[in-house]
C-alpha cells in the first residue's frame, strides 16, 4: 500500500533566468498563466479529499516546475505562508521544493526554515564541469558541493537529480556523478535520461547532428549502473526517467513534443527489470556451476532408473528438467517478470534445461530475488 503522498504545485520556469540547452519551460511558460498563493490553496484543497483517511504516513506539498528559491524572497514567502498554514493544522507533513544549487544562501535557507520547509531538491545534472557547461547550466560543480553543505547544516532534508546522456556525457562521467552524489549523502535521487523536447537548444543540436541522444538500451545500461550505486547507498531513488505527462508526451495541435526515441513511458521498469534480471541469473549461473550445491540438487525419475542398464540400440534415459523457482516480493514482481515478460521469455529461451516458476514470497525486501530449487 502507498504510504507517501505528493501535493504537487507547478510554477512552470519561474524563478529561473537560464537557459539550459535541454529545457523548454519558457516556451510552456508563455502559454501559462502565472501561479498564485490562491492557486496553491486550491490545488491542496483539491488533493486532500483525496488523500485524508487513507492511512498515509506521509503527505508532502511539493514545489516543482521552476528553481523555486530563484523566485523574489517575498513570492517564496507567499507561496510557502499557504503550505505551512496546512503544515500547522496537521493537514499535510512536509514541504517540499526544487530548485538550482547556485540559488542556495544563508538568506534563503533562513526564509524557508522559518516557514517549517522540509526538503530541497537539487537539479545537480551533473557533477563533471565540462557536462554542465555543454548544459548551459551557469555554474560548476562547486557550486553543487556548496550548496549541498549547507543544505545539511540547516537540517533540510537533500535530495538530487541527475541527467544522463546530456552533451559531453559519457558512461564514466554518470558514474562518477552518482558516486559524488553518494558522497553527498542525500535521502532522496531521481535519475532522469536526457529527452529531446521541440523548442530547445538540445534539439536544434541534435537535427544539426552536433549531439546524438542515447538509445534506449543505451540509457538503460548506464541508468542501471547509477541506480545500483545509489541503491546500496541506501539512498531513496524516487523517481527514475520522466512521468507520461503533457509536458512531454503532449496532446493537442500546441502541446510539446518529444523528438526521436528518447522517451519511453516504462523507463524505470526498463532498468529494474534489467538489474532484476542480472541478479537472477547471477543466482541460476552460480547453482547451474555446483549442481551438488545446497539447494540445487540433481533431480532423479526414479522410473527410469532401470534405464542406465540399457545395452546398445535401446533408447536413452531421458533427462528431466531442473525445477527452479524464483522469487520476489509483490512489488518487485513485475521486475522479475520484466518489461511485457522479458525476462520470463530470457529465461525460458537461455536456460532450456529448467522448469523455472515465478512466485511471490513478501517476505523478500524490494528488489531483492531469490533463487532456488523447488
Amino acid at each position: 500500500m502507498k504510504k507517501h503522498a505528493i501535493i504537487p504545485i507547478f510554477i512552470p520556469h519561474r524563478g529561473c533566468p537560464n537557459d539550459c540547452v535541454f529545457c523548454n519551460q519558457k516556451a510552456i511558460t508563455a502559454r501559462q498563466p502565472d501561479v498564485t498563493p490562491s492557486d496553491v490553496r486550491d490545488v491542496i484543497e483539491t488533493y486532500l479529499p483525496t488523500l485524508t483517511g487513507r492511512g498515509l504516513e506521509t503527505i508532502e506539498v511539493a514545489f516543482f516546475g521552476g528553481s523555486f528559491t530563484g523566485l523574489p524572497m517575498d513570492e517564496q514567502s507567499a507561496f510557502l505562508d499557504v503550505a505551512a498554514e496546512y503544515k500547522r493544522k496537521g493537514l499535510i507533513d512536509k514541504i517540499h521544493m526544487s530548485t538550482r544549487p547556485d540559488y542556495i544562501d544563508t538568506a534563503i535557507l533562513d526564509n524557508l526554515r522559518s516557514y517549517g520547509a522540509d526538503t530541497i531538491e537539487l537539479g545537480v545534472q551533473s557533477f563533471d564541469d565540462g557536462v554542465l557547461a555543454a548544459a548551459g547550466r551557469g555554474h560548476t560543480a562547486s557550486a553543487v558541493y556548496e550548496a549541498c553543505s549547507m543544505i545539511h547544516s540547516y537540517g533540510f532534508e537533500l535530495g538530487i537529480q541527475l541527467m544522463i546522456g546530456l552533451p559531453g556525457d559519457s558512461l564514466e562521467k554518470c558514474l562518477y556523478s552518482a558516486r559524488e552524489t553518494v558522497r553527498m549523502r542525500p535521502s532522496i535521487a531521481r535519475l532522469y535520461p536526457t529527452i529531446v523536447l521541440q523548442d530547445t537548444a538540445l534539439y536544434d543540436m541534435a537535427q544539426a547532428g552536433l549531439y546524438h541522444p542515447l538509445t534506449t538500451p543505451e540509457a538503460v545500461a548506464i541508468t542501471k549502473e547509477m541506480y545500483r550505486i545509489l541503491a546500496g547507498a541506501g539512498i531513496n531513488i524516487i523517481r527514475v526517467g520522466l512521468k507520461s505527462t503533457d509536458l512531454i508526451s503532449g496532446s493537442g495541435q500546441d502541446s510539446d513534443k518529444t523528438w526521436g526515441h528518447t522517451y519511453h513511458p516504462a523507463f524505470r521498469h526498463l532498468v529494474e527489470g534489467e538489474i532484476a534480471r542480472e541478479d537472477i541469473e547471477a543466482q541460476m549461473q552460480s547453482l547451474q556451476a555446483d549442481p551438488h550445491a545446497a539447494g540445487f540438487s540433481v533431480p532423479v525419475d526414479d522410473s527410469r532408473v532401470a534405464d542406465d542398464l540399457h545395452v546398445p540400440g535401446d533408447r536413452p534415459a531421458a533427462t528431466k528438467k531442473r525445477r527452479i523457482t524464483v522469487s520476489s516480493n509483490g512489488v518487485s514482481f513485475s521486475n522479475m517478470i520484466g518489461n511485457r515478460a522479458c525476462n520470463r521469455r530470457y529465461f525460458e529461451s537461455a536456460y532450456p534445461d529448467l522448469s523455472i516458476r515465478f512466485t511471490v514470497d513478501d517476505s523478500l525486501p524490494d528488489m531483492t530475488f531469490r533463487v532456488s530449487e523447488q
